[in-house]
């Protein structure tokens, strides 16, 4: 997964580099949520927070941070300078890849605590990349762009996509039990239940459905999930539906 997420982070540099000032003045963000610089976004992208807990260089938007805390990090990097940031989000991410590298050549094995409990701390590195990738792919779709990535990326983004969208309908007492047949790169049958504890069964095969990384966007609240799962019972998109609605709840609102 960690080769994965160096190239993904290859190609998303590749796309900043190419960007303008215009590009970089431009908002971006969900589209019911927080919306902040181009700039903003990707300066305070470069945050590496070293704490077991918080390893990701990603530290925008964390399931297990608050709205009010998310805007102070925006609004405190962003006058930094596109140069900076592209410089500070490649080092960090080399930095951030080198320190997950050596704990599994160490062979470590410690649990930190994600929102909806503890897991080991590749969980949380899977977490760091589907934060990160949800925000690379704002940064194009804003300008009508494709967003660069391969069937690799989006087949770890959207199981834990999933995952954790069906972690946190669990937290709301709504169950999830459904085989999803997504198409596309990345695509194939998603066979997921959380009675209980949460299982996700993948089987990556080419299929006609619809496309895995819309059906990601959209359980991280860039559309509705109604939208794109119109073909499964309701229940299965209502449950999905609640991590969406915690990202586009407004800061006066969401209780966290």
């Amino acid at each position: 997964m960690f080769e994965v997420f160096g190239e993904q982070r290859q190609r998303f540099v590749a796309v900043l580099r190419g960007f303008g000032p215009d590009d970089w003045a431009a908002p971006t963000g969900a589209p019911n949520g927080p919306r902040t610089t181009l700039s903003a976004t990707c300066a305070t992208a470069t945050r590496l927070r070293r704490a077991p807990a918080q390893m990701t260089a990603r530290s925008t938007l964390l399931l297990g941070s608050t709205q009010e805390s998310r805007r102070g990090w925006l609004t405190a990097s962003a006058d930094e300078s596109p140069d900076a940031t592209v410089g500070r989000f490649v080092a960090t991410t080399e930095e951030l890849l080198a320190l997950w590298r050596a704990r599994l050549a160490q062979n470590r094995r410690f649990n930190v605590r994600l929102p909806y409990g503890p897991a080991d701390w590749t969980v949380f590195a899977l977490h760091g990349f589907w934060d990160s990738w949800i925000h690379e792919r704002d940064v194009p779709l804003t300008r009508a762009d494709e967003h660069p990535a391969d069937g690799d990326a989006t087949c770890y983004e959207t199981p834990y996509g999933l995952f954790i969208a069906a972690a946190v309908a669990s937290m709301f007492g709504d169950e999830v039990q459904q085989n999803l047949r997504l198409g596309g790169d990345g695509g194939g049958v998603f066979d997921l239940d959380s009675r209980g504890e949460v299982t996700l069964t993948v089987t990556r095969v080419t299929i006609t459905g619809p496309p895995a990384a819309e059906v990601a966007d959209a359980l991280a609240g860039r559309s509705p999930v109604t939208a794109v799962l119109d073909d499964v019972p309701a229940s299965t998109p209502a449950a999905a539906s609640h991590l969406a609605n915690y990202f586009n709840t407004p800061v006066e609102q969401n209780p966290t």
